[in-house]
C-alpha cells in the first residue's frame, strides 16, 4: 500500500496555527516514594463518564522547555507535579507535514493532568516523513527517560508514543521498531514505510469522518492490516476534517485517547469500561476493536466458527470460487432482505464477548446489517466494500452471551444482502 500513501502525502496539509509552547515552570524534579495500590501503576480515583470527558484530570501539572540538539526540536515537558504517587508512564507527541507543536500544546496539560509525562515537539525538518518522525519520536522518548529534568518521575518501562498525519505515521513506524512500546496512536496516520502485517504494539488510529486527505477508507485499510493477535482501535470522528487534533479543545478525541493510554500504559482495567463497548457515541460516527482490550497480554485465542459447518446456517449457498478463505468455503448468502448467517457458539458464563466476523464484499457499497443476539438486536453494522472478492477482513463487535449455548444472526436489511462471510471468532473475558 506504500503507492496509495505516497499519493496521499502529496495533498497533507500546510503548517497549522496556534499559540506558543507553553513557558517553562519551575518546581522540583525529584519524585517522591510510590503509593501502595493493588495495581502498582494505577493513578487517580475511580474514573467516570464525566471525569473522563473532562478538559483536566486530577493531577496538577506543570512545564519545561527542552532546548533543541537532542534528535528534535522545539521541545516542552508536561509532568504532574504530585510527588506521592510513583513514577508516570511517558507518552511522546509529534504533529504532521509541516505542522506546529504550537497547534497541539493544548493536548500535553491534558494528558500530563491524568497522570502522564507528555513530551511534545516539532520534527527537525517540517517536511520530515513518516520513518524520520517515528526516529524522532524515539529520540524525544529516550531524553525523556534518560536525560531531562523529570526522568526520576518517569517509568522507562511504559512508553508510548502519538502523532498527527505524518506523525501518526511516525507513531506507527516508532512502534514497528520498538516493540516494547506499551501502545501507539495515529491521528490521521499517514502511513508510508510500516508493515502493519507485522504490528505488535497496541494500536489507535483515528480518523476524520470529513478527512480528504488522509481519508476514513484509507485509515481503515491499515487498521485491517494489523494482525488480530494484537489489541487495535479504529474511532471515526462524525464531520471531522483532517486537521481535528489541532481543534481547541477536542474532547471528542481525548475521551477516547485517554482510556487508551491508561489501559495499556497504567493497565488500568477501570478504563476499559469506556471502550468495550463504546460507552458515549457522541461525536463518533464508527467505532471497531479488539474487544475486550486487555494490557498485559495477548488477547485470548478466540473459538472459529465456520460459515460452512453445521450448526452454522447460511441462506444462501456454501461457495469457493473466491481464494483467500479458511476452512473448506464460505458463505454466499442470497440477495435479499433477511437472506441471514447464522452461529450457535458456547460460553462457559455470561459475559462480555468479542466477536470477529471475517467477511469479503467486492462491490463499492456497503451492506448493512443487523446483528440478532439470541432473538434481539443489538447492533447495525454496516459491511464496507473490501475491493474485491477474495479480500478477506475483519469487523469486530461486543456483545453480552448467556452462559451455554447463543444464536447469534447476522440478517442483511437491504435487497443485496450480506457480504461473503468466512467465518465467525468468538472471545469471551
Amino acid at each position: 500500500m506504500r503507492w496509495l500513501a505516497s499519493a496521499v502525502g502529496l495533498a497533507l496539509l500546510a503548517a497549522l496555527a496556534g499559540a506558543g509552547p507553553a513557558p517553562a515552570a519551575e518546581n522540583p524534579y525529584q519524585r517522591g516514594p510510590a503509593a501502595v495500590a493493588e495495581n502498582p501503576y494505577q493513578r487517580g480515583p475511580d474514573p467516570t463518564r464525566d471525569s473522563v470527558a473532562a478538559s483536566r484530570g486530577t493531577f496538577a501539572t506543570a512545564s519545561v522547555k527542552v532546548p533543541d540538539g537532542n534528535g528534535f526540536t522545539k521541545g516542552v515537558i508536561y509532568y504532574p507535579t504530585d510527588t506521592r504517587q510513583g513514577t508516570f508512564g511517558a507518552i511522546a507527541f509529534v504533529p504532521g507535514y509541516n505542522g506546529s507543536w504550537a497547534a497541539l500544546e493544548w493536548t500535553g496539560p491534558w494528558l500530563a493532568s491524568f497522570g502522564f509525562v507528555v513530551i511534545g515537539f516539532e520534527a527537525i525538518n517540517p517536511g520530515d516523513r513518516d520513518t524520520a518522525r517515528g526516529t524522532q519520536l524515539l529520540a524525544a522518548l529516550d531524553y525523556l527517560t534518560q536525560r531531562s529534568p523529570v526522568r526520576d518521575r518517569i517509568d522507562p518501562n511504559r512508553t508510548a508514543v502519538i502523532g498527527h498525519s505524518m506523525g501518526g505515521g511516525g507513531a506507527l513506524s516508532a512502534a514497528s521498531r520498538r516493540p516494547s512500546l506499551k501502545t501507539a496512536i495515529g491521528l490521521a496516520p499517514a502511513i508510508f514505510s510500516t508493515d502493519m502485517r507485522t504490528t505488535q504494539v497496541p494500536a489507535m488510529l483515528m480518523a476524520g469522518q470529513n478527512d480528504g486527505t488522509v481519508t476514513p477508507s484509507y485509515v481503515k485499510n491499515f487498521y485491517h492490516q494489523i494482525p488480530g493477535s494484537t489489541e487495535k482501535s479504529y474511532l471515526e470522528l462524525t464531520g471531522a476534517g483532517h486537521g481535528f487534533p489541532s481543534w481547541t479543545p477536542n474532547s471528542v478525541m481525548m475521551r477516547k485517547v485517554i482510556p487508551w493510554f491508561k489501559i495499556f500504559i497504567d493497565n488500568d482495567v477501570r478504563y476499559s469500561q469506556f471502550l468495550c463497548p463504546l460507552m458515549d457515541w457522541t461525536g463518533i460516527s464508527a467505532d471497531q476493536s479488539t474487544c475486550p482490550l486487555l494490557p498485559g497480554g495477548p488477547t485470548p485465542t478466540p473459538t472459529r466458527y465456520e460459515a460452512e459447518n453445521s450448526p452454522a446456517v447460511c441462506t444462501g449457498t456454501i461457495d469457493s470460487n473466491h481464494t483467500g478463505y479458511a476452512g473448506t468455503g464460505f458463505c454466499n448468502g442470497d440477495s435479499a432482505v433477511g437472506a441471514h448467517a447464522q452461529f450457535t457458539v458456547d460460553a462457559a458464563t455470561a459475559g462480555t464477548a468479542a466477536l470477529r466476523l471475517r467477511f469479503a464484499n467486492g462491490t463499492t457499497t456497503a451492506r448493512p446489517a443487523s446483528l440478532i443476539v439470541n432473538g434481539s438486536t443489538v447492533h447495525t453494522p454496516s459491511f464496507e466494500g473490501t475491493g474485491a472478492w477474495n479480500t478477506w477482513v475483519t469487523r469486530t463487535l461486543t456483545v453480552t452471551l448467556n452462559a451455554g449455548s447463543n444464536t447469534i444472526r447476522f440478517h442483511p436489511t437491504t435487497s443485496a444482502g450480506l457480504p461473503n462471510i468466512d467465518h465467525l471468532e468468538v472471545s469471551t473475558t
